[in-house]
């Protein structure tokens, strides 16, 4: 019986992580949801999304599992996928140097940097598209993250395109120090510039959402989606907690939380996020190109 391997499910991760609490969906055969302790079949966790048919609890996806279900099949094309970012101050940690730790985390991902950008068709309506890979420095915002969706969007509007980002990220790199910090306002730049040209930009908020990028763009949208319960806020709950010395209330900076006191325009499942998106640009007047 050596060919038959039992490998025991993930454990979840705290509740109190300032990076969300939904991990990736593993290779096993079989997958316990961190949510209701339910032992799920993993070809139909993929096959429903990576979203818990019992819970409705949402696993983290991937980049590369994230596009397919958002766009149509064979019509998304990269832009810009020979951008690399570079160590510009040389950071070195207790640990490993910044140079060492982009190498690793390309080879992790298969990706040369955090957001993927490019243009795409999206049941059949042409879309600007940049999606964020987490895995990537906790999908952390520098210099050529900036770049890319800059870039994006001055290609949406050169072509009269809806743009559409689906962030999910820790927030600014620290290893860029004030290099990564500008990019929050030179994607604010760009993005005014859409809104300018009477272009809409939907920002689609996936857990976690933080930081530098959740204090910029990602909440700068005409509209502003969230998938179920992503931790969406500049600093994390427990941070705020160790600062104001004070218990947050419940669900805080959840989508609920947000959707309740008006950040958010609407809480939309994972598996109907491409037929509300495909709506919602139907509605502004823009069809099959």
């Amino acid at each position: 019986m050596s060919w038959f391997t039992r490998k025991k499910a993930p454990k979840p991760p705290p509740e109190s992580s300032d990076m969300g609490d939904k991990p990736h969906i593993p290779d096993d055969i079989w997958t316990k949801c961190p949510s209701c302790s339910q032992v799920l079949y993993t070809k139909e966790l993929r096959r429903s999304f990576g979203v818990c048919s019992k819970c409705n609890y949402h696993f983290r996806l991937k980049a590369s599992e994230r596009l397919p279900q958002l766009v149509d099949r064979h019509s998304f094309e990269e832009i810009d996928s020979n951008l690399r970012s570079q160590d510009i101050l040389s950071f070195r940690d207790s640990k490993e140097s910044y140079r060492s730790k982009l190498r690793r985390a390309e080879r992790k991902t298969g990706m040369p940097e955090c957001v993927i950008t490019g243009r795409a068709r999206l049941h059949s309506i042409p879309v600007a598209i940049g999606m964020f890979e987490f895995d990537f420095c906790g999908g952390s915002m520098g210099s050529v993250v900036g770049e890319k969706l800059a870039r994006m969007v001055e290609m949406a509007l050169a072509e009269k395109l809806p743009v559409i980002i689906v962030s999910a990220s820790g927030g600014a790199r620290m290893q860029e120090g004030m290099y990564s910090l500008m990019q929050m306002a030179k994607v604010s730049a760009a993005i005014a510039r859409l809104s300018q040209a009477n272009l809409p930009y939907i920002s689609v908020l996936t857990n976690p959402t933080t930081g530098g990028v959740a204090a910029s763009f990602a909440m700068q949208g005409d509209i502003i989606l969230a998938e179920p319960k992503a931790l969406i806020g500049f600093a994390g709950p427990r941070v705020i907690e160790q600062t104001i010395k004070q218990k947050l209330p419940e669900g805080f900076q959840r989508s609920e939380f947000l959707l309740e006191h008006g950040m958010l325009d609407r809480i939309v499942q994972r598996t109907v996020m491409k037929d509300e998106l495909a709506a919602i640009l139907s509605h502004l007047g823009f069809g099959v190109g």
